[in-house]
């Protein structure tokens, strides 16, 4: 395994291993979306890591998608995030945080009876919300007028300002998984007319524009990017993923971004399809790949050229000791599904470390 552990240079950071941790949901965040000290734990655990990313965070209230989900939008929420970076810094780790607006996967329910918001009035309907009443289906949203997407753009702007506040090494934009910035990337979900509708560059404005305002608060050598241009989760799909996956790389070309942070296939498995090669091809920063890759797989890919490195996401939550056991070739642990998001230290924080197996 001598291609994953090559250090790696993502902006002013040198990785000493091509390991990184993919943001993965948890709901151990309070009630009011404050990050909570058994969140700095598990990432302190983890940090072994190249880089981690953490969790999907709310850039702003009332957008609430999985009930207690982190947010960044609070001094209380800056503070518990701080005891985050300094736990994993004191580690020996460094850690990004991924910068999220769910858009039309928000429901009602969580958000005080306010509608969701999106590209288009179309509601998921592959899916179900769970709320504290049960499961209930997606509600349709409401379709964002132009005028309101600058304040869009600000809120994920002061939440990079937020996120630097906390101790953040930098932060990566959600911009896949059907989320706000994808619902009006894709032409699946995106059916306006007008400058963030119809042809690729116009539904990639609200994304770059994101991109533009986060660079400029950090330096865009500290901003990732996460995309999924084939993914159906959260009634996804466009009518070129390809063609859409070309075009951003490119694109991205001239954003001198830490890196690109691409999942290569459809978790779903309604989709097929190579996003990755085209990708590579137009693509000339650091590529980060994800999706059920194995240590072997990844370990051959980077050697090959066609990835910079690799995000693995289950394998983390079962493995805090993820880049020594890799290393050391030893068996992973199983996570348990029905941990992944209960709250309290189950399924958390007691995953056993390679010396103690």
């Amino acid at each position: 395994m001598k291609a994953l552990f090559q250090p790696l240079q993502i902006g002013p950071l040198v990785l000493p291993n091509r390991i990184l941790m993919a943001p993965l949901t948890r709901c151990r965040a309070d009630s009011d979306h404050v990050p909570t000290p058994l969140m700095a734990e598990h990432y302190a655990q983890r940090a072994g890591a190249g880089l981690i990313i953490a969790e999907a965070t709310m850039v702003m209230a009332g957008n609430c998608a999985f009930q207690t989900e982190p947010g960044i939008y609070s001094e209380a929420q800056i503070k518990g995030w701080r005891l985050v970076t300094e736990a994993v810094h004191q580690a020996g780790g460094r850690i990004f945080l991924q910068l999220w607006h769910g858009g039309r996967a928000c429901h009602p329910l969580l958000n005080n009876g306010v509608l969701p918001v999106s590209s288009s009035p179309l509601a998921i309907t592959n899916d179900v919300v769970h709320t504290s009443t049960g499961k209930v289906a997606y509600a349709v949203p409401r379709e964002l007028r132009d005028d309101e997407l600058p304040a869009i753009v600000q809120g994920f702007a002061q939440a990079a300002a937020n996120a630097q506040a906390s101790g953040f090494d930098g932060v990566e934009i959600h911009g896949a998984n059907g989320y706000l910035l994808d619902q009006f990337l894709r032409n699946g979900c995106n059916q306006r007319t007008g400058p963030y509708g119809g042809p690729i560059e116009n539904r990639a404005r609200l994304l770059l524009e994101v991109v533009a305002a986060v660079s400029k608060i950090l330096g865009s050598d500290r901003v990732g990017l996460r995309l999924s241009p084939i993914s159906s989760f959260n009634s996804m799909g466009d009518s070129d993923p390809v063609g859409l996956a070309s075009w951003m790389a490119n694109r991205l070309n001239g954003c001198s971004l830490a890196y690109l942070h691409l999942i290569r296939g459809d978790i779903m498995g309604e989709f097929k399809g190579d996003v990755l090669t085209p990708v590579r091809e137009h693509y000339q920063g650091t590529l980060v790949a994800n999706m059920r890759y194995t240590a072997e797989e990844a370990e051959a890919a980077i050697s090959a050229g066609i990835f910079d490195a690799v995000a693995f996401g289950t394998a983390y939550i079962a493995n805090p000791d993820l880049v020594a056991r890799i290393k050391a070739g030893a068996a992973l642990n199983t996570p348990n599904p029905s941990t992944f998001y209960k709250p309290g230290p189950e399924g958390y924080i007691d995953y056993p470390f390679l010396e103690s197996v």
